[in-house]
């Protein structure tokens, strides 16, 4: 179903907190130090206060309620997530410094056989893990690549983002409130490039569609099922997983449907095939779903 709701409440408005002061102080303190000094000052001081915020009560109940862990596993594994939470912030910028992870790659012939195609395709993304690591991973040279990112970020964290993708085909395109974004993503895929869209916030648009996730009706973004759809193109989900202090693993999915059906039910197939690899992604790695409001509250 494709409706159109009042969904402020839901909209993500997430920012990396801290000046642009601290964020080059804390960028050249990860150049010297090892970054796991780093983690053991964010689970001291950044983690504990967060119990204290609806967010840590939101992540308790996806785990107890959706995934059906006992109350005390459930408040665990959100501590965990919100420790790992901080590992992927300090890892952004760990990155933004120069340092690298070992990363490991399944399905990356299904990305390898679109990037060698002439026509666009779209990655659908998920708040799982740290995809920014997908960044400088999952490039061709010959076609490219979009990423969708929020515009209301920091404009130091935007000026990093911008030195790290440099020279790797990356471009940056900034969501809008004016939906003005929508016509730099059908520019990109009509000239045969690649846009990666993350698929489980909704922002901006109030229109959504609707699934069944994890046992209960959930909504998710209109926009990036629909430019899919109009456009006609392939479609790939990717999740990006921390595996150790030094790697990660990078799942890369094809979400097929059927061009030939009604744009409803592509959107619907879309969006179907999305959520199943995004619940298979998330039970496999439960305490690295960064989501903190109700996903399911209607």
């Amino acid at each position: 179903m494709v409706e159109n709701k009042n969904l402020t409440d839901k909209q993500w408005e997430g920012t990396t907190f801290g000046t642009s002061f601290m964020h080059r102080g804390l960028i050249r303190m990860l150049q010297a130090v090892d970054i796991r000094f780093f983690y053991a000052i964010a689970y001291i001081f950044v983690v504990p206060p967060c119990f204290l915020r609806p967010g840590f009560k939101h992540a308790y109940r996806f785990l107890h309620e959706r995934l059906g862990y006992s109350k005390w596993r459930s408040f665990l594994m959100t501590i965990k997530n919100h420790c790992l939470f901080a590992q992927a912030v300090l890892d952004k910028f760990a990155m933004y410094g120069g340092k690298r992870f070992d990363v490991e790659l399944e399905g990356y012939d299904n990305y390898l056989k679109l990037a060698d195609m002439p026509e666009g395709f779209v990655q659908l993304s998920s708040h799982i893990g740290n995809y920014e690591i997908a960044g400088y991973t999952l490039v061709a040279d010959k076609k490219p690549f979009n990423a969708l990112v929020y515009d209301g970020e920091k404009k130091e964290v935007m000026n990093n983002r911008q030195k790290l993708f440099m020279g790797a085909n990356i471009h940056m395109i900034a969501m809008k409130s004016d939906m003005s974004h929508l016509f730099e993503i059908n520019r990109a895929l009509a000239d045969g490039e690649t846009v990666s869209i993350p698929a489980d916030r909704i922002w901006g648009s109030h229109k959504y569609v609707s699934q069944t996730f994890l046992g209960k009706e959930a909504h998710l973004p209109l926009g990036p099922f629909q430019v899919v759809a109009i456009r006609g193109v392939e479609a790939l989900a990717v999740h990006v997983v921390k595996k150790s202090t030094k790697s990660y693993k990078i799942f890369v999915t094809p979400l097929h449907y059927d061009k030939n059906a009604s744009r409803a039910e592509q959107i619907k197939e879309l969006s179907g095939n999305y959520i199943k690899e995004l619940e298979r992604i998330i039970r496999l790695y439960p305490t690295q779903w960064y989501n903190y409001f109700d996903f399911w509250a209607q």
